[in-house]
């Protein structure tokens, strides 16, 4: 069965944006884009919610046009369109680039994704993240720790918010030059 991943970038002291919605503080150079190249050419699909869907879209369909972006975002750009997609909005009218919308998390719908064949899916967006976490659907979470502290902005894990406890095992690390390191765990 595949699983599912949530892939998502936090400062050190564990916001996932700042203050006005930036993220301009990601150090994301040539050797952790190749990085992620390599992991998300295998995904599966990427579930997105609207809002990481409209940030990707506004972005990566044509970002390989733009001489600007050679080597790995004109890379990722052609991973993106090419992806199978799912959004989740309650809002959005329609998408495009090989994109399905959802209007609701149905768990049962998505353990059958989870059943069918293909790579593994990623899941992108804090606010989907937490809803599939509380119907316990993320098999693993891969945290790129960004060597900055912002002081502000929106947490990744919200104080107050109850979850069960899930034990976490450390199944990977990955250090990179710039000082960005993932960390990938996986429920027990």
């Amino acid at each position: 069965m595949r699983k599912i991943i949530l892939m998502i970038s936090v400062s050190l002291d564990g916001f996932f944006e700042g203050p006005d919605r930036e993220i301009d503080w990601h150090l994301v150079d040539d050797e952790v884009h190749t990085y992620f190249n390599d992991r998300l050419r295998t995904m599966g699909g990427f579930i997105h919610g609207r809002v990481t869907y409209q940030l990707m879209a506004d972005f990566w369909p044509t970002a390989d046009s733009d001489p600007a972006n050679a080597g790995p975002m004109a890379e990722f750009a052609g991973i993106w369109r090419d992806m199978p997609k799912t959004v989740y909005s309650r809002t959005l009218a329609e998408a495009g680039w090989n994109t399905t919308i959802e209007r609701e998390v149905d768990p049962d719908r998505i353990r059958a994704l989870k059943a069918r064949p293909g790579g593994d899916l990623v899941v992108g967006g804090p606010d989907l993240a937490r809803s599939f976490a509380r119907h316990d659907l993320i098999d693993a979470y891969e945290i790129s720790v960004h060597p900055v502290l912002i002081g502000a902005g929106r947490p990744l894990f919200p104080s107050g918010e109850r979850m069960s406890p899930r034990p976490l095992r450390l199944t990977g690390t990955r250090t990179f030059g710039n000082g960005v390191v993932v960390l990938r765990h996986e429920h027990v």
